[in-house]
């Protein structure tokens, strides 16, 4: 999916928004937000962001506070690695 926003530009500085890695930088606060209400498990984060195991909870330690590893977590955790070790 593409999307496209339009943002003052003083939001957008303040987001830090307005750089070369804008893009990017967007992304990871939209993964960090659904994480921390809980709408996204950490396998979704790394599949989001395109990381590995160790660098999306690097991220996760970086940038959000640390939340509770619930069974849904570990649900989707597994079927991702069911579907990655089935390729």
């Amino acid at each position: 999916m593409h999307l496209s926003l339009e943002l003052p530009d003083v939001i957008a500085h303040s987001l830090r928004l307005d750089g070369p890695s804008s893009s990017r930088r967007a992304l990871e606060m939209l993964a960090l937000e659904g994480y921390q209400e809980g709408k996204l498990s950490r396998g979704q984060v790394s599949e989001m962001l395109d990381l590995g195991f160790n660098e999306t909870e690097q991220f996760l330690l970086q940038l959000g506070p640390d939340q509770e590893y619930s069974i849904e977590d570990f649900c989707q955790d597994a079927q991702n690695l069911r579907q990655f070790l089935a390729k």
